[in-house]
């Protein structure tokens, strides 16, 4: 073991352990012998409210395990400690993340695990520290504080770091990265250190649709040919891990839904588990096993795609995966007041004052309002305006205003309606709402 005497960190080097040693399997790289669903659990950060769940796998660790990390962007508040409490950071309590983190953290307090043969998603918008936490794992970046282990191993963090040619971390980049000088084949083979292993490469390229393309530059090959080969590359030496930063945004429609469609078998028959970063919530939730949603460097939630739809566990998840409407909403007595009117209110603690409402586009509905309707809205029937329709090919989402507030509801097409036409807006017969903090369902009264 060598050490770093001017940054007093303890570098591992090849006469130090062999983290990764290959599997000779001609796909199969790293593969576990079992590979429970009990193992893929995720964690979140207490500050975002999501609840952290620990795995619970006997005998086997992690691909990945994240504990603590905060990284910084910003050069002006070097050597400063993060903080833990709510002074110096956005007052934001809803967890919409509006305000800006004024203390210079692009990841705070990051918590995540990624099972064996998992493909977990890291969805947000953009700058909310997906890519850093990317280019923490292959060890592009040393994080400033917390530790980051691979397959058990600690391979940063508490004075100890490993290289990230050691790490056994595949790559595969939103513009491909490919070396334009060299065919197919050498570029698939450009990470292999054994002439032996050649033969895995000649599989992955069956496997991924290149075969007969091995001798043509990267320059002769479509954008989707292109992405298939930068993922050959990455799983060809046998890397247990694979990261995926934003792979199909360059792609027209019908290659990237096709790509994406096929990633979660050809990481199966490689074993690889893999994280898969992206802005696009349709994306994610199609092909991931877990989502990890991140907004300003804090993990909000980290579920199933069911489990994110059905429960968000904060009010920015819901707004951000599901397109999600929010609404103030006021306590008074057993009622909660809102301006879509009166929700029965569940039990809550005194000390939630600052309450919001969220309803999806499709709990939502508008009659449209004859001029006679007009004269007297009331808080059972509260009148809104049409901004604007997006044609969606199946139906209709609008955008309308309510007391200076934009609001989208989905229609069928036969709904058809016009910018500037006044509206009655009302929730859906049957329909639920989530009430934050708390992720608590409430429903609307009905008037007798």
């Amino acid at each position: 073991m060598a050490r770093n005497t001017e940054a007093n960190v303890e570098v591992v080097t090849p006469s130090g352990f062999d983290l990764f040693r290959r599997s000779r399997l001609p796909l199969s790289f790293h593969h576990p012998s079992s590979i429970a669903s009990d193992v893929l659990s995720g964690v979140g950060t207490a500050s975002a409210g999501a609840v952290r769940q620990e795995p619970h796998g006997v005998g086997e660790a992690p691909s990945v395990r994240l504990e603590g990390i905060w990284q910084r962007y910003r050069t002006g508040a070097e050597g400063a400690a993060p903080s833990t409490s709510s002074q110096g950071e956005d007052q934001d309590p809803a967890g919409l993340g509006e305000a800006a983190p004024a203390d210079g953290w692009t990841l705070r307090g990051i918590d995540l695990t990624l099972g064996r043969g998992e493909l977990v998603g890291l969805l947000g918008p953009s700058g909310c520290g997906k890519t850093t936490l990317l280019r923490l794992i292959a060890g592009f970046e040393r994080p400033q504080r917390g530790t980051l282990e691979l397959d058990g191993r600690l391979v940063a963090g508490e004075g100890r770091w490993l290289e990230p040619e050691r790490r056994g971390v595949g790559m595969v980049f939103q513009d491909y990265a490919l070396f334009p000088h060299l065919d197919a084949w050498r570029n698939a083979c450009f990470g292999l250190r054994h002439r032996q292993d050649r033969s895995r490469v000649q599989r992955l390229l069956e496997l991924l649709g290149l075969e007969g393309l091995e001798r043509r530059y990267p320059h002769e090959l479509s954008g989707g040919q292109r992405q298939r080969l930068a993922l050959a590359r990455a799983l060809a030496p046998g890397n247990g891990v694979v990261l995926l930063d934003e792979p199909f945004s360059n792609l027209d429609v019908e290659v990237r839904l096709r790509l994406r469609s096929e990633l979660p078998a050809v990481l199966a028959e490689c074993g690889a588990s893999a994280l898969l970063v992206t802005h696009d919530p349709e994306e994610a939730l199609a092909v991931c096993d877990r989502v990890a949603v991140l907004h300003q460097g804090r993990l909000h939630q980290c579920a199933s795609p069911m489990e994110l739809v059905s429960r968000p566990a904060t009010a920015f998840v819901g707004r951000f995966v599901l397109q999600g409407n929010l609404l103030p909403a006021e306590r008074r007595g057993s009622l909660l007041h809102t301006p879509l009117g009166a929700f029965a209110v569940p039990q809550l603690p005194s000390a939630h004052t600052d309450l919001q409402l969220l309803l999806t586009p499709e709990a939502l509905t508008l009659e449209p309002l004859a001029a006679a309707e007009l004269a007297g809205p009331t808080p059972e029937r509260p009148v809104a305006r049409v901004l604007g329709r997006e044609f969606l090919g199946r139906e209709w989402l609008v955008s309308v205003d309510l007391q200076g507030r934009s609001l989208r509801v989905r229609l069928p097409l036969e709904r058809r309606l016009e910018r500037g036409q006044p509206c009655a807006l009302r929730v859906r017969e049957g329909a639920e709402a989530l009430l934050y903090p708390g992720a608590l369902p409430v429903r609307p009264v009905v008037a007798p």
